[in-house]
């Protein structure tokens, strides 16, 4: 039914979106820096993490965001690999989280199979639980794709910045034109048959490849 595209996919955002903001303030403080400490964000409060217009955003146009962390980079013990370990945290739990959605899904199936008459008089909640692991998986898999392309403001353009050594005006000015490029090609996408950014279709298929474990 429609309403079960926009009903299903909030477990698996709020998780996903409040563990993959999380993990950052937890890596923070684990390299030094008690900024997210001191902000509260080391939480797995969803209110702390999420942003409202981007929990919207992400439910209607397939795209949107959390409430960044804040860290302080000069009181990291090692700098420039310190924020890219970071930025990689939070993609990295998405990763993590989408292995354990995916195979508690399998786990599922295979329980089902072995219930064999009883199935029927469950299936309604069973084909249920069943989805919302998908979703889980589906959605996890795509915030560590997504968060792995190297363009501001994702996480994969400060791993990027962290291994290039960049001057600092040279970031800034990326910075500048990253943020509304991805803006542009997230549009274009959603707007129209072209695949820019292949996230739907490479996490679908780590969702196979689990699922089948």
């Amino acid at each position: 039914m429609e309403w079960q595209r926009y009903i299903y996919p909030i477990p698996a955002i709020l998780i996903g979106l409040t563990v993959h903001e999380y993990s950052h303030a937890r890596m923070a403080l684990a390299l030094g820096d008690t900024t997210a400490r001191d902000q509260g964000r080391i939480t797995f409060n969803p209110l702390r993490h999420i942003d409202i217009l981007g929990l919207i955003f992400l439910l209607v146009a397939g795209f949107g965001w959390a409430k960044p962390v804040q860290f302080s980079p000069d009181r990291l013990r090692r700098p420039r690999r310190d924020k890219a370990l970071i930025a990689l945290a939070g993609p990295l739990s998405n990763f993590v989280l989408g292995v354990i959605f995916a195979l508690l899904a399998r786990l599922c199936i295979y329980a089902a199979s072995l219930m064999g008459a009883d199935v029927p008089r469950f299936i309604d909640v069973f084909i249920s639980v069943v989805h919302l692991l998908l979703y889980g998986a589906t959605i996890n898999f795509g915030l560590f794709i997504f968060n792995l392309i190297p363009l501001p403001p994702l996480d994969g353009s400060h791993i990027a910045f962290s291994g290039l050594n960049l001057r600092s005006e040279t970031e800034k000015k990326i910075i500048k034109l990253g943020a509304p490029l991805l803006f542009i090609i997230l549009i274009i996408e959603s707007r129209t048959s072209l695949d820019i950014l292949p996230i739907g279709r490479l996490s679908l298929f780590l969702v196979s490849v689990f699922c089948r474990v």
